[in-house]
């Protein structure tokens, strides 16, 4: 494995340098060629990666040591075990896709081969990040997925709003990472070393207290990185840039660290039984938060993105209550339904010259069936209708809470279970069913070009099949290959299988989802006069209103936060200018009048020095005269 885990990583580094330093004026297939090419590569090493992995091989090794002072030794490695085997799996094969469905996407846009540059820039990093064998190796690439978010989002930068949503997705991030920063310098303090073998094997001789404060700490960065409540607000914003970059943000990269770096730890969090309880709340709070939000947004785009704040906030309770397995399985089945609902939605984008409001859509699964078809197959797999992959993670995490007797986490999240089920249908009869509500004369809606729609199709039937490895629940191949990752939790428990709780379990979590389904379909297809929801928007004006608003986050965090902000920087400008410079100026300004009104009496005629001299001696005299 040694001989070429280091490819994998260095494939996409090099396609970035060559397209960023050489693509320019070049042809589009090319920088495409190069920029696919290369996660192509990385993508079937990687299944040579996993296939070891899966016959006992693993890897913790150091390729080069980067910084050596006394006892502070830090090295650039990879450590690759069955986790790090399916998170390779699922960024290289998502983000082959992507990078195959931009070729239609983004043709002809000017700055094609610096979105060619990024994308596998951003595959790099977060490649890097996985395979990290240290925290401090983790901490760099995960800024570095941070820098690429922020040059992708902000890709249209000539878009204000473009700007705006990638500075945001920035500066809220660090906060996160702020905290995530000093968890990793605690964590160096605590145990002498940050490689992770070291760490996990020390665990158990620090305090309780002291690594519920380490891991807290990571945790905050975890909450920044993947939009978790209340750090959330950035992500419905990163919508801004191109709708690929959204879906491998969204699905395969960025906002998976975090989940990604809490499994990785959790050794460190089964410790800290306080920190996982935290982590199981506020997962709770953004399931629901992002679920409710999410069925009053018009944009097609939103509606995604917070459908993603909701799921990983699946993942993160997952995570909070042991069920580390349930949460990577969650995350595996989403990366390719939420991929392909974000290319579906790029299709329809596509389609609409550029139109992301729902309103202004209807009827579009005439003019195209592909998409429509595979954005309805990802929808039915979000909102979890068995036999399709979501119904299987989502299902085995809400089952483990009602198993493990949390009912209050059952009850929400099946909440937030029947929401998703009606925020996605509602999308899909705005979209697609009914009446057009566009004006033909000027629209013509069509069917992307099959360099797009390959790829939706490719992501269907990942949709479809890829729940079937967690099948039978708690007991299936994913279970099994990542137990000696998760040694503990609450999987380890159960002796899963189809037992008769576990049955009716799936039964009501198929009637939730179906409920929610016909629910919005008899609002927004069937539009049964009862359930109007302009009617419904007017008796429930306070929520709708609260819904519209996003619970005002972005409001209170303006007033409390930017404005504030700008306040002090105004009020220490002022200081700076007029107290400070003040001062300096007003010495420079005192010290050029008195040279002006002293050069003023060098005339240059001699009459006047005599005359000077005559009144000198006349007050020195009368000086002496009157001190007598």
């Amino acid at each position: 494995m040694e001989s070429y885990i280091w490819l994998i990583p260095l494939l996409p580094l090099a396609a970035f340098g060559f397209n960023f330093f050489f693509g320019k004026g070049r042809s589009e297939p090319l920088i495409t060629i190069i920029a696919a090419g290369s996660v192509a590569l990385s993508f079937l090493l990687s299944i040579l990666v996993f296939l070891q992995v899966g016959s006992g091989t693993h890897l913790d090794w150091n390729l080069y040591t980067w910084i050596d002072s006394g006892n502070f030794d830090i090295s650039i490695g990879f450590y690759v075990d069955e986790l790090a085997a399916i998170m390779l799996l699922v960024v290289t094969g998502v983000s082959l896709l992507v990078h195959i469905y931009s070729r239609g996407y983004m043709h002809g846009d000017p700055g094609y081969y610096r979105f060619f540059a990024y994308l596998p820039l951003f595959t790099f990093s977060m490649l890097m990040l996985v395979l990290a064998n240290n925290f401090l190796q983790l901490y760099f690439f995960w800024e570095a997925v941070g820098l690429c978010s922020y040059l992708l989002i902000g890709f249209w930068y000539e878009r204000p709003s473009a700007s705006f949503a990638a500075l945001k997705a920035f500066l809220v991030n660090r906060v996160g990472d702020f905290g995530f920063g000093l968890g990793v310098i605690f964590t160096f303090v605590t145990f002498g070393t940050l490689s992770y073998a070291s760490v996990f094997e020390r665990a158990d001789t620090a305090s309780t207290s002291v690594l519920t404060a380490i891991t807290l700490l990571l945790f905050m960065g975890a909450m920044g990185k993947s939009a978790q409540w209340p750090l959330h607000v950035w992500l419905p914003d990163a919508m801004e840039g191109p709708t690929p970059v959204s879906a491998l943000i969204h699905a395969a990269t960025m906002v998976t660290a975090g989940v990604y770096m809490v499994a990785r730890a959790n050794p460190l969090f089964e410790a800290a039984q306080g920190t996982l309880t935290i982590v199981a709340v506020v997962g709770l709070v953004t399931a629901l938060l992002g679920a409710t939000i999410g069925i009053v947004q018009n944009d097609i785009k939103r509606v995604m993105a917070y459908s993603t704040i909701s799921q990983l906030g699946y993942m993160f309770f997952a995570l909070g209550i042991g069920a580390y397995v349930s949460a990577i399985f969650h995350l595996f089945t989403h990366a390719f339904f939420k991929a392909l609902l974000f290319l579906g939605a790029g299709s329809v984008m596509h389609a609409m010259n550029g139109e992301t409001d729902m309103q202004k859509m209807g009827g579009l699964r005439r003019y195209m069936p592909h998409t429509f078809a595979t954005l309805t197959i990802g929808g039915l797999a979000l909102a979890g209708v068995p036999p399709l992959a979501g119904f299987w993670s989502k299902d085995e995490i809400l089952g483990t809470a009602f198993i493990d007797h949390k009912y209050w986490i059952y009850a929400l999240g099946t909440l937030a279970s029947f929401l998703t089920a009606f925020y996605i249908t509602r999308l899909i009869s705005l979209t697609f069913l009914g009446s057009p509500r566009f004006d033909e004369h000027e629209i013509h809606p069509h069917e992307s070009p099959s360099v797009m729609t390959i790829p939706l199709w490719v992501l269907a039937a990942l949709s479809v099949v890829a729940g079937f490895v967690g099948v039978p629940p708690e007991n299936g191949f994913i279970h099994s290959f990542l137990s000696g990752v998760f040694e503990h939790g609450e999987e380890a428990a159960h002796a899963g299988g189809f037992s008769a709780e576990v049955l009716v379990l799936m039964a009501v979590a198929t009637l939730v989802a179906i409920a929610g389904i016909l629910l919005a379909l008899g609002v927004y297809y069937w539009q049964i006069p009862s359930l109007n929801p302009k009617v419904w928007g007017e008796r429930l004006s306070f929520v709708y209103r609260l819904l519209w608003n996003k619970y005002y986050f972005d409001d209170l965090y303006d007033v409390w936060f930017v404005r504030s902000t700008k306040a002090l920087g105004n009020a220490l400008w002022f200081v700076d200018s007029e107290g400070v410079d003040g001062a300096v100026n007003g010495v420079a300004k005192g010290v050029s009048i008195s040279s002006t009104l002293l050069r003023k009496i060098q005339t240059g005629f001699v009459g006047n020095y005599a005359l000077m001299i005559c009144i000198g001696m006349v007050l020195v005299v009368a000086y002496l005269f009157f001190q007598r």
